[in-house]
């Protein structure tokens, strides 16, 4: 019911931003990834497309001086924008509103161990490590290497945080986090 709210509370947005993002990139507004969710298990997810092909990149990690960001995709993604069409990922049971982030194949589905009780759990729209990571892009801009550096220390971060997360679980941090998501 909230996801089927949202999307009613942000229609007047998500039209809009899919025309012209769809103006912008000159292909679908729309943008579909596949990411690893809950129990391992690939689903598509669905956001507005900020960036443009470049085929001569051939990378899921994103810094903020990305050539493949348009102008308009920079604005959708500082102003998160580009994350409200996955409120229907949560209307259909994709995700949920909080929980860690789904990731590509190759990382969560790598996950071993202990670490595993992350895929435990539906993956969320925002939680810790979103929060903790709301500026991945200019950290990884800032980086030699960033490819490297998101896969020795942000990527391991993230797990740890989303482990914390699912082990200490409680509504009350969710409504936290949700709060700081809107807000901050």
């Amino acid at each position: 019911m909230g996801a089927a709210g949202g999307l009613v509370l942000t229609i007047w947005i998500i039209l809009p931003a899919w025309v012209l993002a769809t103006l912008d990139t000159r292909a679908n507004g729309f943008f579909t990834q596949e990411r690893v969710g809950r129990n391992g298990r690939v689903f598509r997810v669905v956001k507005l497309r900020t960036m443009r092909p470049d085929s001569g990149l051939d990378t899921t990690v994103t810094t903020g001086r990305d050539p493949r960001i348009t102008r308009l995709g920079r604005f959708f993604r500082r102003t998160k924008i580009d994350e409200l069409p996955q409120l229907f990922n949560v209307l259909v049971g994709h995700m949920s509103f909080v929980g860690p982030r789904p990731d590509v194949p190759g990382y969560a589905d790598a996950l071993e161990g202990a670490d595993r009780v992350i895929l435990s759990v539906r993956p969320g729209i925002t939680g810790p490590a979103t929060l903790a990571y709301r500026d991945e892009e200019v950290l990884l801009e800032q980086v030699e290497d960033p490819e490297r550096y998101n896969r020795e220390v942000i990527f391991p971060d993230k797990v740890r945080l989303n482990r914390e997360y699912v082990e200490d679980w409680s509504f009350r941090k969710d409504l936290g986090y949700i709060w700081r998501t809107v807000f901050q």
